[in-house]
């Protein structure tokens, strides 16, 4: 079951944005994510998730960007395909 986002992209980004504007004004990087989450309505774990995969996007934090992980489904799909074909 696909379930549709609730937070547009532009919310998700100027959320991001926030955080990572208004770190120093907050004893922690979760103090920010729990002020900042209840005013956008979403829970902190989910902005967190947000925050984390703007910074490996960003390359500020290792790990497998956004497009790379879209070009391993797609030739995930297409690999799946070739082997149907073959068989």
């Amino acid at each position: 079951m696909n379930k549709s986002p609730k937070f547009s992209p532009e919310v998700r980004e100027r959320a991001v944005r926030m955080v990572q504007e208004h770190r120093a004004d907050y004893p922690s990087l979760w103090a920010a994510i729990e002020s900042i989450a209840a005013k956008i309505g979403c829970v902190p774990q989910t902005l967190n998730d947000w925050v984390k995969k703007a910074d490996v996007d960003s390359g500020q934090r290792p790990g497998t960007t956004t497009a790379h992980a879209l070009r391993i489904k797609e030739l995930e799909r297409e690999v799946k395909e070739l082997r149907r074909a073959n068989d």
